[in-house]
């Protein structure tokens, strides 16, 4: 583990990359946008001509190798100095830039346990990227559900107790894998589920992605690592404003980091690009240094304009915000201020068609619909325009009379309300697992129409949209009860099914 001693002012690597791009070098490197011309000058259209000259490749030394007088190796070099502020930051023993998203970071994860052992616990609503490791790395997962919101299509989280009863019926796991906060901001009680795994002798894996910006100001919660995680991976990019595809894994200092570092160093040599982005890491290095010394500042505007806004949508009445819906289930222990859920079905339209309306008629581009809800996400330093957002939302149509509502639209007609009711019930339970992920992704596979596909072993991850939750995983028999669910799901207006081999789901991908 590096420990250096800058001020949480300093921006090691980034300031290095202005200071050598200052020094007008003749360029003989990739990338191949060299000097100010050519394809350079075609870059710099679109960019700007300060982006094109600030990538920089990887292993440039006073960059990544050392710094200072360039015969001297005694120095330690920017990028090393920049994590140890990062870690420092978010309260970690250490911190891995990651320069192909949160994703990547998944992947390591699942990999540097799978060098650990083979079974492991894990929270279903994972990110599909979370089964990739798995599979990835021939893990075989315990899952334990979360609570999942049927009417809102959301899943929020898992208790302390569903823990202890999986580490009772799982002994040989070697880690526990959960996600905090959800998408819709639920968080977890970490600090209790952390005394579970750790009494039980395992390491405890959040998946944070969510949850960059926690611990920097008062009004937020507190950040995972601090909670006494083991390991945390963290979408730098989603909730602290570094640039898209840009995130982090961090470190704690428990007493299974020595193993867990050992692992994750080991797996970032074979999957981390040896091209990593100087652009991606330089935003990582700007957005730590504005959370550490301005954080309170910029989160305090956007706290107090998200506050203004759940004024606003409260005294308009015709919408609801539903955080305090939100904290009633009892995996929730609080909920991210800075997600806004909007229940737009109270208000008669759908989630889909708000988000539709939102962004062609009045360029409000929000996060993310289901069904029931949108979902605002406010960054750090955004105070919010309330009156141009309430004005947009008070203009939205209404749906109470589905006949009136443009066929084929999102969320209209006697199909939209097929969908709602839809989502309104609980997903099938899976089916039994029959091979693992890793067995059954690998196996000869073959497409099957839907009613030939049941009782098959499914080769695919398959998670209908909303809640988002795997309805089958590979090496899982697809029942029929999960057939039927998924093409109704798929069939519906603004359906999803990630993951489907064909549209509607009228075929299915299962092992030969």
């Amino acid at each position: 583990m590096h420990v250096h001693r800058d001020s949480q002012h300093a921006t090691p690597y980034a300031s290095q990359l202005e200071a050598m791009a200052a020094l007008g070098y003749q360029r003989f490197h990739v990338p191949a946008h060299q000097g100010d011309t050519g394809a350079a000058a075609n870059l710099a259209s679109l960019l700007g001509a300060r982006a094109v000259e600030l990538d920089f490749p990887m292993l440039i030394t006073e960059v990544d190798l050392a710094t200072g007088d360039w015969h001297r190796t005694d120095i330690p070099a920017p990028i090393d100095r920049s994590l140890d502020l990062a870690a420092q930051a978010w309260g970690a023993a250490r911190a891995w830039y990651l320069t192909n998203g949160a994703s990547i970071g998944n992947h390591v994860m699942t990999l540097a346990l799978g060098t650990l052992g083979r079974e492991v616990i894990c929270q279903r609503s994972v990110h599909s990227s979370t089964i990739d490791g798995m599979m990835l790395a021939g893990l075989d997962p315990l899952f334990v559900q979360p609570s999942v919101d049927l009417e809102l299509g959301s899943a929020h989280g898992v208790t302390a107790a569903q823990v202890s009863e999986a580490l009772a019926e799982r002994p040989g796991a070697v880690a526990v894998i959960v996600v905090s906060p959800s998408y819709f901001g639920a968080v977890a009680d970490i600090a209790a589920i952390a005394e579970v795994v750790h009494a039980a002798g395992k390491p405890l894996i959040v998946d944070e992605a969510w949850g960059s910006h926690f611990g920097f100001h008062p009004g937020l919660p507190s950040g995972a690592i601090r909670a006494g995680a083991d390991l945390v991976i963290s979408s730098t990019h989603k909730g602290a404003g570094s640039l898209t595809q840009s995130a982090m894994l961090l470190l704690g200092d428990g007493p299974h980091a020595e193993v867990l570092e050992s692992a994750v160093d080991r797996v970032m040599r074979t999957v981390q690009s040896t091209s990593s982005s100087a652009l991606l890491m330089a935003s990582l290095d700007h957005a730590r240094r504005y959370l550490a010394t301005e954080g309170e500042r910029a989160f305090g505007e956007s706290l107090e304009g998200v506050a203004r806004l759940r004024a606003a949508i409260a005294r308009d009445g015709r919408f609801a915000e539903v955080r305090e819906r939100i904290l009633e289930f009892p995996d929730v222990v609080d909920v991210d201020p800075l997600k806004v859920v909007i229940d737009t079905r109270v208000g008669g339209i759908s989630g889909h068609l708000a988000q539709t309306v939102l962004m062609h008629e009045h360029r409000v581009i929000v996060e993310m619909a289901t069904d029931r809800a949108i979902v605002l996400v406010v960054g750090p330093g955004n105070p919010v325009d309330v009156e141009r957002l309430m004005a947009a939302l008070t203009a939205l149509p209404r749906e109470d009379e589905p006949a009136d509502a443009a066929p084929g639209a999102p969320g209209s007609g006697a199909a939209l309300e097929s969908y709602a009711a839809l989502t309104r019930l609980a997903p099938p339970a899976p089916g039994p697992r029959a091979l693992t992920l890793r067995e059954a992704f690998f196996a000869p596979a073959e497409l099957v129409d839907a009613d030939a596909a049941i009782g098959r072993v499914s080769s695919d991850s398959l998670a209908a949209y909303p809640p988002g939750i795997p309805n089958a995983t590979p090496g899982e028999v697809l029942t029929e009860e999960t057939v039927r669910f998924l093409q109704a799901i798929a069939q519906a207006p603004s359906g999803y099914v990630r993951g489907a081999a064909a549209a509607g789901c009228a075929q299915f991908r299962v092992v030969r």
